[in-house]
C-alpha cells in the first residue's frame, strides 16, 4: 500500500520518470495547476480553511500573473463543480463577441478571409469573462473573504517572480508580436531575450488586481480598468465598448452527464463542445473490449480514431452558443444514433473522412489554454479550464492595466468551411453575432464511481482537448494506470478534418504505425500537446495527483 504523505510536491521532468514514480497520497486536499506558484497559493488557501471554490479563485488569479500565456483576467473559461454531497453544476464564463460584431467582420470586399485579423490585435478580442466568473463562483460557494483570495496574486505581480526556463523561451519567442500588436510598450515587449530566473514584475497588473480586490467585478467591468480597455480598443481598432463590459454576465448551466461502464461522466455543456463530444466518444467505444486489446494496440487505436472522426464531423455542423442556436443534444447522445454512426467502421481499412458527413436530424435548426484541478478536505471538487485561446492571446496588453486580451474571436466560424487556428471547421451554428459566445473545445470533467467522487481531469490543447481527456480517463479505467501515468502517457488525435492521425513522438508503436498505414490511415507526427491535470480518489479516500510533464505543471497536496 502506498505511503500517505502529509505534505509534498510532485514535479516530473520526463514521461518515463512520471510513469515509474510511485504516486503520492494526500489526505486533506490537492491542487494541480500549470505552475508551481499557483499550486502553492491554492494549497495555502485550503490550509487556511478555504474550500475548493476559494482555492479556485486564488489559483485562477495567480495563473493570470505567473502563467500569462494562458492564465488570464482578459479571457474566460469553464468550471465543472461537484459539491461534497454530489450536487453538480457548471459555470460558463466564456468570452462573448462585442455587440458590434458581424458575421463577415473578418472578410474582405470579395468575401475572402483577411489573414491574421481574427488572430492578432484588438479586433480579435472577445469580451472577457474571467472576473465575472470568479465573482459568481465566490458568491455561490466561497467561504473566505474575497480580498484574502486576491491578495497573493497582487503580491506576486508587484514583487515579481522568477520565470522558468520554458517561460523564458516562450516570452522571447513572442516578444516581437507584443511589440507589433500592443499599442504601447509593456513588460512583455520591453525585453527581447528572456532568461531563466529573470524577475517578471507586473506593477500595472498588480494595480488592476487591487481594484478588483476592493470592488469585485466592478473593479474590472466599470471604472478605471474598463476605461483602459476601451482606450486600448480605440487605439488598436478593437470593438469592445463600455456597454459590452458592463453587460457581461457569467452563467450557471446544467452539466452534460453520461456513462461509461460503471462510471458517471460529468462535463461541460455548450457553448463548449467538450461534454457532448466526450460522452459521445465513450458511447462509441463502449461496445468494444479496449482493455483486452490493450493500450494503443492496433484495434484500440482504430476504434478510437474512427469514433473521433465521426464525432468531430458532427461537432463541425451542430455546435454553437445554446443561447443563439438549437443544438440537437438529445439526438447526438442517443445510443442508437452512436451505434448507427459506428456501423460503417471497417477493421480492414480506414474510413475516409470525405465519406463521413455530419448526421441529419429533422428537428435541427440552425494552442493556448490552461487547466487546474482542486479537491478540498470535504470532498468538494472543481475542474476548471481557462484560456486566452492562442498562446498570449491577441498579443495586446491593455496599456496601464497590464493584462493580455484574448484572441477568442477566432473560435467562431469566420467563414463556413474555413478552418480556425486549430484546423477545426465550423458552420452556421457557430457564425459570429453580437453578444454571442464562441464555440469551445474546453472539457473540464469530473468522474464518479458508485455515486462517489472518482476523478477530476482536464487539459489545454485547442482541438486536442477532448481527445486528451478521453484518453486520460481510458488510461485509468481500461488500462490500469495511476493518475500520473495516465496524464504522462503519449497521445494521438483525429478530428475528422484534416484526415490524419496526429501523434506525439512516443505515441503508438512502430509496428502498429505500419499496420495503420497499411490500412489507409495517414499518420502525422507532431510535437507534444496538451498539459493534462488530474486528481484520482484512492479506495482509502485519499487523493493522488497527476501533473503533465510536458510543462511546468505541479501537484501540491497536504
Amino acid at each position: 500500500m502506498n505511503k500517505i504523505v502529509v505534505w509534498g510536491f510532485l514535479v516530473c521532468s520526463s514521461f518515463l520518470q512520471c510513469i515509474a514514480q510511485e504516486p503520492l497520497e494526500y489526505k486533506n486536499g490537492l491542487i494541480v495547476t500549470a505552475h508551481p506558484l499557483a499550486s502553492q497559493i491554492g494549497i495555502d488557501i485550503l490550509k487556511k480553511g478555504g474550500n475548493a471554490a476559494d482555492a479556485a479563485v486564488a489559483v485562477e488569479l495567480a495563473l493570470a500573473v505567473v502563467y500569462p500565456n494562458a492564465g488570464n483576467i482578459g479571457g474566460g473559461g469553464f468550471i465543472v463543480y461537484r459539491s461534497q454531497d454530489g450536487k453538480v453544476q457548471s459555470l460558463d464564463y466564456r468570452e462573448k463577441a462585442p455587440l458590434g460584431a458581424t458575421q463577415d467582420m473578418y472578410l474582405d470586399s470579395d468575401g475572402q478571409v483577411i489573414e491574421g485579423l481574427s488572430l492578432h490585435g484588438g479586433l480579435s478580442a472577445g469580451v472577457p469573462g474571467t472576473i465575472a466568473g470568479m465573482e459568481e463562483l465566490h458568491k455561490k460557494y466561497g467561504s473566505l473573504p474575497w480580498s484574502e483570495l486576491v491578495q497573493p496574486s497582487i503580491d506576486l505581480a508587484i514583487n515579481g517572480f522568477e520565470i522558468t526556463g520554458k517561460q523564458a523561451a516562450e516570452l522571447t519567442k513572442h516578444a516581437e508580436l507584443f511589440e507589433k500588436y500592443s499599442t504601447q510598450e509593456n513588460v512583455f515587449s520591453a525585453k527581447a531575450n528572456w532568461q531563466e530566473s529573470d524577475l517578471l514584475v507586473q506593477q500595472d497588473l498588480g494595480n488592476t488586481l487591487m481594484r478588483i480586490q476592493s470592488k469585485g467585478r466592478d473593479g474590472f467591468y466599470k471604472g478605471q480598468t474598463a476605461d483602459l480597455i476601451v482606450h486600448e480598443m480605440q487605439r488598436g481598432n478593437g470593438m469592445i465598448t463600455a456597454k459590452d463590459l458592463e453587460q457581461y454576465q457569467a452563467i450557471w448551466r446544467s452539466p452534460i452527464i453520461g456513462y461509461y461502464k460503471d462510471y458517471k461522466i460529468i462535463s461541460m455543456p455548450p457553448p463548449s463542445s467538450g461534454g457532448i463530444v466526450l460522452v459521445s466518444l465513450f458511447n462509441a467505444v463502449e461496445p468494444y473490449n479496449l482493455s483486452k486489446w490493450g493500450f494503443q494496440s492496433l484495434k484500440t487505436v482504430q476504434v478510437m480514431v474512427e469514433a473521433q472522426r465521426r464525432v468531430y464531423a458532427d461537432r463541425s455542423e451542430f455546435f454553437g452558443d445554446p443561447d443563439f442556436v438549437n443544438i440537437p443534444q438529445t439526438q447526438l447522445l442517443e445510443p442508437s444514433y452512436i451505434k448507427q454512426r459506428m456501423a460503417s467502421m471497417d477493421f480492414d481499412k480506414a474510413t475516409p473522412s470525405e465519406k463521413v458527413k455530419p448526421g441529419e436530424f429533422p428537428t435541427y435548426e440552425s494552442p493556448q489554454t490552461t487547466h487546474y484541478c482542486i479537491v478540498d478536505k470535504w470532498g468538494n471538487a472543481i475542474s476548471a479550464t481557462t484560456t486566452l485561446n492562442g498562446s498570449y492571446g491577441s498579443h495586446v496588453v491593455v496599456a496601464g492595466a497590464g493584462f493580455i486580451l484574448n484572441n477568442q474571436m477566432d473560435d467562431f466560424s469566420i467563414k463556413p468551411g474555413v478552418p480556425n487556428m486549430y484546423g477545426l471547421v465550423g458552420g452556421k451554428a457557430n457564425a459570429i453575432a453580437g453578444s454571442k459566445r464562441m464555440l469551445s473545445s474546453m472539457t473540464p470533467t469530473i468522474v464518479e464511481k458508485d455515486d462517489s467522487l472518482y476523478m477530476v481531469v482536464g487539459t489545454p490543447g485547442g482541438s486536442t482537448i477532448i481527445t486528451s481527456v478521453f484518453q486520460t480517463i481510458l488510461n485509468v479505467i481500461d488500462f490500469g494506470m495511476d493518475m500520473q501515468q495516465a496524464v504522462s502517457a503519449p497521445r494521438f488525435h483525429h478530428q475528422w478534418l484534416p484526415d490524419q492521425i496526429d501523434l506525439e513522438q512516443k505515441a503508438i508503436s512502430e509496428k502498429v504505425r505500419q499496420e495503420l498505414e497499411a490500412k489507409g490511415y495517414k499518420l502525422s507526427p507532431r510535437g507534444n500537446y496538451g498539459r493534462v491535470e488530474g486528481i484520482l480518489v484512492n479506495p482509502n479516500k485519499t487523493y493522488q495527483g497527476g501533473a503533465d510533464p510536458r510543462g511546468d505543471d505541479t501537484v501540491v497536496g497536504y
